[in-house]
């Protein structure tokens, strides 16, 4: 049995995500979906509540399992018994730092081989980053998140854009 982690914030889980992760899951045996910790990152939810949405969107896959680690990925991959990890590609600027972050990897989990897998051509633009832009602005969002979780991406933005005009009326 070949088990597989795909590793992210998805904060939050777009569709692009979700292709990855159901193109993904028909090549391994197991696919465990990680959402990982970004030092560098100011996430918009809580790792909790990426968690409960990825569980949400990804229930449809039998052999998909959620999990969250801040470990290393190589160290998470070791422990869980992965042998692959699965990394989407959208452009050539992705390649690069993946190859990096691949061969980073190799070095301490010998065992562990990197799965690139191209961006559907649909999703080639999409990121959490645009999405999150997107919703701040209000824009129908059903074209780019899982249905599922679009309202609780709207409310994030909502109360913000609500205090923004609030704030403009003041003045």
């Amino acid at each position: 049995m070949i088990t597989a982690i795909y590793t992210g914030s998805f904060d939050p889980i777009t569709l692009g995500h979700l292709n990855m992760i159901k193109r993904a899951s028909r090549v391994f045996d197991k696919l465990i979906v990680c959402i990982m910790v970004n030092k560098d990152k100011k996430p918009l939810f809580t790792q909790e509540e990426r968690l409960r949405q990825v569980r949400l969107v990804t229930q449809r896959f039998p052999n998909v399992e959620v999990d969250q680690s801040d470990l290393l990925v190589a160290d998470y991959a070791r422990l869980k018994g992965a042998k692959v990890v699965v990394r989407g590609l959208r452009a050539v600027s992705d390649y690069e730092k993946e190859c990096q972050m691949a061969l980073m990897n190799k070095r301490l989990y010998p065992e562990l081989e990197t799965f690139f897998l191209a961006a559907s051509e649909k999703y080639m633009y999409l990121s959490s980053s645009a999405v999150k832009e997107l919703a701040m602005f209000g824009a129908d969002l059903s074209a780019f998140a899982p249905r599922e979780i679009i309202g609780e991406i709207e409310a994030k933005y909502k109360q913000e854009r609500t205090d923004t005009d609030h704030g403009k009326r003041d003045q």
